[in-house]
């Protein structure tokens, strides 16, 4: 997948390379599909990756062609999202591809610190929308320091390649820590103490989003084009 475009010697990523994250996206939910539900049935309804294997099926079918604008992409997920995958997920996912859009409309291409800012904006939407915080076992706990971690990446003069890569493994072990704690949001709240042990399966969509975000990034001037397969994992 290409669509690599690089302006005033720097990386900068167009519509065509937010288009092949989403697909990436949707290719790991689908291979993750059954694990999600798994998780799920343990501690929600059992339906999340059914769930979001069905968003993201809906989104990739409403991809427009030959688009120009990433944020029209972003927006083009969101209202997807927001139409076809049901519970939480649904509302919290098509947030954050919203605001996501909302961050970088108008752009051609976007640069690492306005990818930085799209992350943060989805961040922020998530947050606002399921009134989560750290620790509370939701997918806050995978997303913010995955974006603590992409800011901090990009602030050390970091490539956006490692950046997005330091994001994805921060996001991994954020999801891993939801394992020993008791829920505090969502239908898993209700299971209090038994909560305990179990992964919460929003945190591992929001990895596996991270994932696919660190799979292709932008080569640097002079170097061979092509696709990079993200150090972070596949």
């Amino acid at each position: 997948m290409g669509g690599w475009t690089v302006t005033g010697g720097r990386d900068a990523i167009d519509a065509a390379a937010v288009r092949a994250f989403i697909q990436r996206y949707a290719a790991l939910i689908e291979a993750r599909r059954e694990e999600l539900t798994a998780l799920d049935a343990a501690i929600g309804d059992a339906d999340h990756g059914t769930n979001m294997d069905r968003g993201l099926k809906k989104a990739l079918e409403r991809l427009p062609e030959g688009e120009a604008l990433p944020a029209n992409v972003l927006k083009s997920t969101a209202m997807a999202l927001l139409s076809h995958v049901g519970g939480a997920a649904g509302p919290l996912y098509g947030t954050a591809f919203l605001r996501a859009a909302r961050a970088v409309e108008g752009l051609p291409a976007l640069s690492p610190e306005d990818v930085l800012r799209a992350f943060q904006a989805a961040l922020a939407g998530i947050e606002e929308r399921g009134k989560a915080a750290p620790g509370d076992k939701t997918m806050v706990d995978a997303f913010r320091p995955a974006v603590e971690a992409l800011e901090t990446a990009l602030r050390s003069d970091r490539s956006l390649e490692e950046a997005l890569q330091a994001a994805h493994r921060a996001a991994l072990a954020g999801s891993e820590a939801t394992i020993p704690l008791v829920a505090k949001k969502g239908r898993a709240s209700y299971l209090g103490e038994r909560a305990r042990g179990h992964r919460d399966p929003g945190s591992l969509s929001a990895a596996l989003l991270f994932q696919a975000a660190a799979g292709e990034v932008p080569k640097k001037p002079g170097e061979d084009g092509g696709q990079i397969g993200g150090a972070a994992g596949r």
